[in-house]
């Protein structure tokens, strides 16, 4: 089983442009998630794909491997899809790993891609279990419902009453798919469910796509504002 990972690094970001490229005590965030991801041995190989030609420059300047894609992505899946598609060699499965997680743990990787030994798994993603009640609440951490199986049912920003006693999971951002399942998903059209919870993963569900669930006890920070930044720099420090 030959996995590819990828990593979109994309120049615009409402609240933090040219967050790629954002310096992290001597190195770039973009470097930082390359070189987390490198560590994971499951992984055959690490691209990272862009839209700009300044983050492509960086990536070639530090040894990375990178591709340039369109800047017309409406998400980091898209984004995958197009740099699959663009290299000569051929994967069983791609994980499509956030690039604004500088610290992401390369055990976090190991876990997704073990998830696909069984030949069932079209999709795969992870969750943390919820013990904090702030973050149930926060509509800024989507939440993923699954069955006794760790199958997706849904996945939701805030928490219906009515539904109070499922089992809700922090959901986390990173994907894993089998090469030809993203190439199918990158065709969908978005569906009204996906538009109102901002969730591109509702569109596969709704389209009968089945997404494995791994429930991790390595938990994730991910860079949105100025103070995710400072956070991840007190703890590199």
């Amino acid at each position: 089983m030959k996995v590819l990972g990828i990593i979109p690094a994309r120049y615009q970001s409402t609240r933090l442009p040219g967050k790629p490229l954002i310096d992290i005590l001597g190195k770039s965030m973009i470097r930082r998630v390359y070189e987390q991801a490198v560590k994971c041995s499951k992984l055959d190989h690490v691209i990272i794909a862009t839209d700009n030609e300044k983050i492509a420059k960086h990536i070639k300047e530090f040894g990375g491997d990178v591709v340039l894609t369109s800047s017309k992505h409406e998400s980091g899946t898209d984004r995958c899809n197009e740099a699959v598609m663009k290299i000569k060699k051929s994967y069983d499965i791609v994980v499509n790993i956030q690039g604004d997680e500088p610290l992401i743990n390369p055990v976090q990787i190991q876990e997704i891609v073990n998830l696909f030994k069984n030949n069932d798994v079209e999709i795969a993603t992870l969750a943390n279990k919820i013990n904090d009640k702030s973050i149930m609440l926060d509509e800024n951490n989507p939440k993923v419902v699954v069955d006794n199986e760790c199958m997706a049912i849904d996945f939701c920003r805030t928490i219906r009453k009515t539904c109070a006693k499922k089992n809700y999971y922090k959901h986390l951002g990173i994907y894993a798919f089998r090469t030809q399942v993203l190439k199918k998903i990158c065709k969908l059209k978005q569906t009204k469910k996906e538009i109102k919870q901002s969730l591109e993963q509702l569109r596969w569900l709704e389209n009968g796509y089945k997404i494995k669930v791994g429930i991790t006890k390595i938990k994730s920070i991910s860079v949105d504002t100025i103070e995710d930044l400072e956070k991840i720099r007190q703890i590199i420090r």
